[in-house]
Order: C-alpha cells, then sequence, then structure tokens
C-alpha cells in the first residue's frame, strides 16, 4: 500500500473503501450482505493496508456507520475513518448534536475526519464553520474536510474555519476530470486531499458497457452510460483496453492507477465483493508510465458528455423507433 501524509489524519492509505452500500438496498445489497460480505470486505481491507474507511450519517439513515464499525471491531480507533454531515440546518448546536450521533453509531470518541457532505446554498461557510471548529476544539473530531466544495467555496470554508480544510471529497475519474483543472492543483500546492468518489464512473471505466450494451438497475439512470455518452466515451474506453493489455491488467485498474498518479489524490471505491476489493487495491502497484498518463489525461479531457436532458430525450426516441 502507499500512504498520503494528511495534516491532522497522519498517513492515510492511497486506496480507500467507500461504504456507501453499506445498508443501502439501492445496489441490492440487504441485511445478509452487512452481516456477512461487509464484514469480510473490512476485515481484508485492512489485511491489506487500507487506512481510510468513508462513510455518512445518510448512507442507509446511520447504517452504514454502525455496520462498518461492528466490521473495524477494536481496530476502528486505529484507522482514518471519514464521516460526512448532511448539511440540513447546519447551524453550530445542530452540528454538534449530529456529529455526537454519527460517533455513537461508530463507536468512536473522536472522529479522525469530519466532513461537510455538500455546499448548502443558503447557509454560508462562515456559519456551518464555526460549529465544525467547536469540534475541533473540543477533541471531538481530529480534521475537517469537504465534499463537492468548488475551489472558491473550498478557499471560503478554509477563511472560515481558520485553519486548513484538509480534504476536498469530489466526483472524480477519466470520465469526470474536472477537478484537474483547479482541485488537483490547489490540493498540490497547500499540501491538501482530494478524495475521488466514484472514481470508476459506477462501472463505465471497466469497459463493458457501450451503444450496444447498456446496463440495467440503478446504472439506466445515470446520464454517462446514455447511449450518445457510451459512443462518445468509446475512444477513451480504447485507450484504457490497450493501456491495461501492455500492464496485463484490466481497464478499471488502469482507471484507478491514473487517479493514483496524481498528486494528493486518494480513491474510495466501493466493493460489493472481498474479491473486488483486492481487484482495487492492486492499482496501488500499477505504475503507469508518463506517456501513459499523459494520454489519458488528454483523452479524458476530450471527452464531453452530454447532458441529462439529451440522454432522457435519446432514450424516448429509442423506445419510439426514431
Amino acid at each position: 500500500m502507499k500512504f498520503l501524509d494528511v495534516p491532522g489524519l497522519g498517513p492515510v492509505s492511497r486506496v480507500g473503501l467507500g461504504t456507501w452500500q453499506f445498508g443501502s438496498r439501492e445496489w441490492g445489497y440487504g441485511d445478509a450482505y452487512a452481516d456477512g460480505a461487509a464484514r469480510d470486505i473490512v476485515a481484508r481491507a485492512l489485511e491489506l493496508g487500507v487506512t481510510l474507511f468513508d462513510t455518512a450519517e445518510i448512507y442507509g439513515t446511520g447504517r452504514s456507520e454502525s455496520i462498518l464499525s461492528a466490521a473495524l471491531g477494536d481496530r476502528r480507533s486505529e484507522v482514518v475513518v471519514a464521516s460526512k454531515l448532511f448539511p440540513v440546518a447546519p447551524f453550530p448546536p445542530v452540528i454538534k448534536r449530529r456529529e455526537a450521533g454519527s460517533a455513537r453509531r461508530l463507536r468512536l470518541d473522536r472522529i479522525p475526519l469530519y466532513q461537510v457532505h455538500q455546499p448548502n446554498p443558503l447557509v454560508p461557510d462562515s456559519v456551518i464553520m464555526r460549529g465544525m471548529r467547536e469540534l475541533l476544539d473540543g477533541g471531538r473530531i481530529s480534521a475537517v474536510g469537504v465534499s463537492n466544495y468548488s475551489l472558491d467555496r473550498w478557499r471560503q470554508a478554509d477563511a472560515a474555519l481558520g485553519r486548513p480544510v484538509v480534504s476536498n471529497q469530489v466526483q472524480f475519474s477519466l470520465a469526470r476530470s474536472a477537478p484537474l483543472a483547479d482541485l488537483v492543483p490547489f490540493a498540490e500546492r497547500e499540501n491538501r486531499m482530494v478524495m475521488a468518489w466514484s472514481p470508476l464512473a459506477q462501472g463505465l471505466l471497466g469497459g463493458r458497457y457501450g451503444p450496444d450494451n447498456r446496463p440495467g438497475g440503478i446504472r439506466a439512470t445515470n446520464p454517462l452510460f446514455g447511449t450518445e455518452n457510451l459512443r462518445r466515451v468509446a475512444p477513451l474506453l480504447d485507450l484504457l483496453r490497450e493501456v491495461a493489455t501492455a500492464h496485463q491488467a484490466r481497464p478499471a485498474q488502469v482507471a484507478l492507477a491514473w487517479l493514483l498518479a496524481l498528486p494528493q489524490v486518494v480513491v474510495i471505491p466501493g466493493a460489493s465483493s472481498v474479491e473486488q476489493l483486492e481487484f482495487n487495491v492492486a492499482a496501488v502497484d500499477l505504475d503507469l508510465s508518463e506517456d501513459e498518463v499523459a494520454r489519458l489525461t488528454a483523452a479524458a479531457r476530450a471527452f464531453t458528455p452530454v447532458s441529462a436532458a439529451r440522454t432522457v430525450v435519446d432514450a424516448v426516441r429509442a423506445r419510439l423507433g426514431r
């Protein structure tokens, strides 16, 4: 495993484990998964050197936090557990109560990384960060992070907190490469951490899907899997397959390795099985050449997906045979 030294947190594994699926039913994971596979996945992650485990109070309405805590067992205080506050009425007294609820479910006296799940369009960070600062000063959390923040809002959060907001968790992959333009350079310059959620774009970067082979289930609602976007992403997927073949790897591993080749970036893919976890972690040892990274970056920047509205129109036309 490779690690990133993050102020306030210490060494953080470059490959973490996202636990949205723990306790959630959107992906078909129920009680049997929580009591069996989830525990096995976490145990194997610890064996492989994973130290970053990301959850949130809204994942399974708190069940993800509880399941993760049970799976970590006595090791829970040895790793970097990252949870998130959903910013509904994010005033200091509310923030303190919500953190206490997460800490209780996680069975932690101190949450290592506590994040604001998304920017609140009405409540400014000057208010939100006052509550987070009180948690820091009271020893309830070790570091503050944000999620889905623009660079400008990240800087505003910094100023409001009065100390570094150490991380920003954003949608980031070869298919969603916008953070390359500003968040990654900022993180490198200021010694922060960018946490990439959905680093495989819900499986798009595994190379299995195309215009004539679209997925069903929850993926079918993702605009990236619309017919036009699957056509547009084909050159990127072809390059992923080419690089994967050269390394005797799989396209998804190359997609993760590309993110890990960037400074100050960690990835937090989910895992539905121990095998998938091992597959994801193996990407940390896949060293891409500078030329391969450059070509993948160019292909990522060249991919311009169409909007969700266009995807809906295309789907209706396909059903009507037009």
